[in-house]
């Protein structure tokens, strides 16, 4: 059983003496490594005041009315620690420190505190985090709810009635009740784990009542992506119908750029531009990060945005590609798929990948695609760039004809 310390103490804060000479009295109250400051309303004179007894000297009126309140201060503290105690609270510094300046109130809440960082993050939506951030954390809050609610009975907790036990059943709620898969609920836990880093550097708790929860994402599948020859067969192929084609560009124009499916949806002619070469470039902002992307355009993806130059529906939306939505999107490749012969799944984060392995077979360096990819970290780009086998066999043919090494029989005298 973890070992609890709890010290009240009361000190002068000098560097606010008063012009009457008086300085603020201060209590400080320690719980374990959770310490927090509290004005008593009360002062003394700094040279009537020994640190080491922590009272004030003289037997004057004042020094006994001041140590008088100190006394009745440190019981009161004492008598909030014992109340929350009772009531099944932790009892730490910054649960009597919220009800010594809020009396009749209870501690600090778990839901409502949530609640209120979740509004806070919606306020960072295009400053810091993107909306899609911003739906992360409210998912993560409406399934906290739910939680609470089934398996406590409860609208609300304390903050510090939570420990590991409540967060190994709400990672099994979300898996069961809403299907999450294990790096899914893993993800929205290490969401729910801000908070406490929030909480603890409002010193409202010492530690992570998740501090024990192991949040390790399981390895998945390689993700799948076109080769050259599929990508070939693809731009090759007469599609039967507008619709299909227009799936197909878009599509390729990913696989030629390695933009995501939203920054392709997303791309207006500003994004467009030319080089004193005469080169033409995207550079345009990551929907997802907000990083810049910086992508000089292949002559087949120059021709794709020339085709929808102009075509009604992209003008009339200011967009350069006929993007339809996700999941429409999805459900035409695999249809794309079947007609091109490509018996893999072909999602729209596909050519993302596509792109990624294509140009790192043909010597890319991983630093550029991670640049084009709009990656602060080249670590991200790994998980798109996968080397083929062919690869490997090209680079080991290279390593074999530079050491040329003769082959010889016999041992060696």
């Amino acid at each position: 059983m973890e070992r609890r310390t709890f010290k009240v103490t009361f000190f002068l804060r000098k560097a606010r003496t008063g012009k009457n000479g008086l300085a603020p009295i201060l209590a400080r109250i320690t719980t374990n490594r959770l310490v927090q400051d509290v004005y008593i309303q009360c002062a003394a004179d700094p040279k009537r005041w020994d640190q080491t007894k922590e009272r004030a000297t003289g037997k004057n009126k004042y020094a006994s009315e001041v140590n008088a309140y100190l006394d009745d201060f440190r019981a009161r503290i004492v008598s909030i620690r014992n109340e929350l105690l009772k009531e099944g609270y932790e009892g730490n510094a910054a649960e009597i420190k919220y009800r010594l300046q809020h009396a009749g109130k209870t501690a600090r809440m778990f839901i409502d505190e949530l609640s209120a960082f979740c509004e806070m993050k919606q306020k960072e939506v295009g400053v810091r985090i993107t909306q899609l951030t911003a739906n992360k954390f409210h998912r993560m809050l409406r399934y906290v709810k739910e939680y609470t609610a089934e398996e406590y009975g409860k609208a609300d907790l304390p903050l510090s009635a939570l420990n590991y036990a409540y967060f190994q059943g709400f990672q099994l709620f979300v898996q069961t009740r809403h299907n999450c898969h294990h790096n899914g609920a893993v993800n929205l836990l290490k969401t729910l784990r801000s908070f406490f880093v929030y909480c603890i550097r409002n010193e409202w708790l010492d530690k992570s009542p998740m501090k024990d929860l192991r949040l390790r994402e399981e390895v998945t599948e390689v993700k799948a992506h076109l080769t050259k020859s599929e990508l070939e067969r693809m731009l090759a192929k007469r599609m039967p119908n507008e619709r299909l084609e227009r799936v197909r560009d878009v599509f390729a124009f990913c696989c030629l750029t390695g933009l995501a499916f939203t920054d392709a949806d997303h791309l207006r002619s500003e994004h467009i531009g030319r080089d004193d070469s005469g080169n033409v470039w995207i550079r345009k902002p990551r929907q997802k990060t907000g990083v810049l992307s910086v992508i000089p355009l292949l002559p087949i993806a120059r021709t794709i945005l020339e085709k929808y130059a102009a075509d009604p529906a992209c003008r009339e939306k200011g967009k350069l590609l006929p993007v339809c939505s996700n999941q429409r999107m999805n459900s035409y490749l695999a249809e794309l798929a079947d007609i091109c012969g490509i018996e893999k799944k072909l999602t729209t984060h596909c050519a993302r990948h596509t792109f990624a392995c294509v140009a790192l077979d043909y010597g890319m360096p991983i630093e550029i695609i991670a640049k084009i990819l709009g990656h602060t970290k080249v670590n991200m780009t790994r998980h798109y760039a996968r080397l083929s086998e062919g690869a490997v066999l090209r680079e080991m043919t290279r390593l074999g004809e530079k050491l040329n090494l003769k082959p010889h029989t016999g041992i060696a005298e």
